[in-house]
């Protein structure tokens, strides 16, 4: 498996674009993206866990029953939620799309992302989806721009892989900046491969993949009612389709897991007001579950995210957040290192301090990524969790997000 660029349009009979077609009053900032697959595809979806959901998800989930789809269209500056017109408004887009692609609107997966009750209408989609349909073509970076909110950076991966003698391609773009936590963190997701796998295994790689990449981040504690990761696979890779678990299964997985990772890295890294991406590595927990609850409660405590901005080497927050997550661990065996490219610096030795050099701590923790290695020295399970710093700038983004 190897890394390659190209984003969702880097598998075989994906194409992309994205607009402003004027959701957005900004006309420098596209809000309006479109992935379409020359031919039906099969289709996996998971959602946000938050009771107040999207009118898109709805949607979608009524349109993916089948398995399939051909066409995901999302918008950005409006989330399309608590609209009484919502279900309406994502209907009409799907049929607009439909009409220009000449496809089923069946087969196409809606999304929106930004503000929450705000009404939305039906004629910038109306207006723009002409443009939208015939800029189609090598344009995975229109589309990653198109769904942007927040966030900073574009953020696009893909890799390629072989399975039985053929080429396989997989590829995705990514929105979260905020709203971000765990159990389906703030985000929309769009993933396309031309490997052939049935819906049924598509599905369960997805909902299995999700659980070590995406349900382990965390920016701000928030979980949005948008959130949606969808993933297609056309199959014109050609290779024998996947319909069981095996050598080809765990090599897709293999495939789905890099680009995810690399993703949730990516969200993390790029929080709202974010200097720095905290990645939370615990080892020798006495099982999975212990180590993504410990990890998990130290990416998420404000304390700790505000030292890492601070750049104070503050490890007793760290302990600290490991003993209200109420696993079943041994303080007096924790061992805490901070690790980044100014180097590693042992700070907490079986669950106390030990002397060592605060300008070596400045230095490690002063860098871009920095990793919190945290050893329970109590099993062999092993979890890691993204987060980011704490930084004024967060306060100042949301405090006048809607205005």
């Amino acid at each position: 498996m190897e890394f390659i660029s190209g984003g969702v349009c880097a598998a075989k009979g994906f194409s992309a674009n994205g607009i402003h077609c004027g959701i957005r009053k900004n006309r420098t900032k596209r809000d309006l993206s479109l992935i379409y697959s020359e031919c039906v595809a099969n289709v996996a979806a998971v959602y946000t866990t938050n009771l107040v959901k999207g009118a898109p998800l709805v949607v979608t989930k009524r349109h993916i029953q089948n398995g399939k789809a051909q066409a995901v269209i999302c918008n950005s500056g409006n989330a399309n939620t608590c609209n009484a017109n919502g279900e309406q408004i994502a209907e009409q887009t799907c049929s607009l799309l439909a009409k220009e692609l000449n496809i089923d609107s069946n087969d196409i997966v809606v999304a929106s992302t930004g503000v929450i009750g705000q009404e939305m209408s039906i004629k910038p989609f109306k207006a723009g989806m002409p443009q939208l349909v015939n800029g189609l073509g090598d344009n995975s970076n229109f589309a990653e721009e198109g769904i942007m909110t927040t966030d900073t950076i574009a953020k696009s991966v893909a890799v390629s892989f072989e399975i039985d003698g053929k080429v396989c391609k997989l590829g995705g773009i990514a929105k979260g900046s905020g709203m971000i936590h765990p159990d389906m963190a703030t985000m929309l997701v769009f993933i396309t491969t031309d490997c052939a796998i049935s819906s049924e295994m598509l599905n369960k790689a997805l909902k299995s993949d999700i659980q070590s990449t995406f349900n382990m981040v965390s920016v701000d504690g928030d979980t949005s009612t948008n959130d949606m990761v969808v993933v297609l696979a056309n199959g014109l890779a050609q290779n024998k389709e996947i319909t069981k678990e095996g050598k080809e299964f765990d090599t897709f997985m293999c495939a789905l897991n890099s680009v995810n990772v690399a993703l949730c890295k990516m969200i993390a890294g790029d929080g709202e007001g974010a200097t720095k991406l905290i990645e939370c590595k615990v080892k020798c927990a006495k099982n999975e579950e212990i180590a993504k609850k410990v990890s998990k409660s130290v990416i998420c405590s404000s304390l700790v995210k505000s030292a890492m901005f601070g750049s104070d080497a503050n490890w007793g927050r760290i302990l600290c957040a490991i003993g209200y997550s109420k696993c079943d661990v041994d303080v007096n065996k924790i061992d805490v290192k901070f690790i980044s490219k100014g180097g590693e610096i042992l700070v907490c030795q079986n669950g106390l301090g030990v002397e060592f050099s605060e300008e070596l701590a400045k230095k490690v923790l002063l860098e871009r990524e920095i990793i919190i290695d945290i050893n329970l020295n109590d099993g062999k399970a092993t979890a890691t969790a993204w987060g980011c710093d704490l930084t004024y700038d967060y306060v100042k983004i949301n405090g006048d997000y809607r205005t």
